[in-house]
């Protein structure tokens, strides 16, 4: 098993270093930064909004029947993605009307991805609400997010460690991130977190204001940006 973790992390750094020389074009609408710059963003080539659908492993929570929603790929060991878990905490419990879907995106290390079996286990075993108190109680960890520190949290939220281990230490789970890096390596993604809302990726993280602002257009006009 650990040979085929690290070989599937290598593939997944691999694929985002694609993406990444994939990305380099102008903004395709005017989202804001927090600090008024433009932030990558484009519409997602045709057909992958099917695949993103059929896309094993996503984690909603928030209002399962919300009006509006938004996905966040993310990297357990990517410091953006550390800090934007405040904002996605906070934009979660103050719009009640928002359905947020979790994808881990494990690209960066073979600790994220060992990381990230653990995060799709628990899944499994926890409502919307205790999956956000789970995702916040990981980031609360300091230095590398590895299958460890993710156990230790999933135990807070009183699930069985070693069992939960069993469930992880598969490659059914492996399938699973494995497609996850694919989709988002062929989507373009190039960056965590990265977002999708109606058929537009955000690559990066805007700040809680410019989500709230695309999220407000999106209700109001059916576009990122009216």
């Amino acid at each position: 098993m650990k040979k085929s973790i690290s070989t599937l992390a290598f593939a997944f750094c691999a694929l985002g270093a694609v993406a990444a020389m994939a990305q380099m074009r102008p903004p395709q609408y005017p989202i804001k930064a927090y600090d008024g710059d433009t932030i990558a963003n484009f519409d997602l080539k045709p057909g992958f909004a099917a695949r993103l659908d059929k896309l094993p492993g996503k984690v909603p929570i928030g209002n399962l029947n919300g009006d509006v929603t938004l996905i966040q790929f993310y990297d357990l060991n990517c410091p953006y993605c550390r800090e934007a878990a405040a904002d996605i905490d906070t934009l979660v419990r103050s719009d009640a009307k928002l359905k947020l879907v979790f994808v881990p995106y494990a690209v960066l290390s073979v600790a994220s991805v060992r990381g990230a079996m653990v995060e799709i286990a628990a899944a499994k075993q926890l409502t919307p609400a205790q999956y956000l108190d789970f995702h916040r109680r990981i980031y609360a960890n300091r230095g590398i997010i590895d299958s460890a520190k993710v156990l230790a949290a999933a135990k807070e939220m009183g699930l069985d460690p070693a069992k939960l281990a069993d469930v992880a230490n598969t490659e059914a789970t492996l399938n699973i991130l494995r497609d996850s890096a694919t989709f988002g390596g062929e989507a373009g993604l190039a960056a965590t977190p990265a977002y999708i809302i109606n058929g537009v990726a955000i690559v990066g993280h805007p700040g809680l204001k410019p989500l709230q602002t695309v999220i407000a257009a999106v209700r109001a006009c059916g576009k990122v940006v009216c």
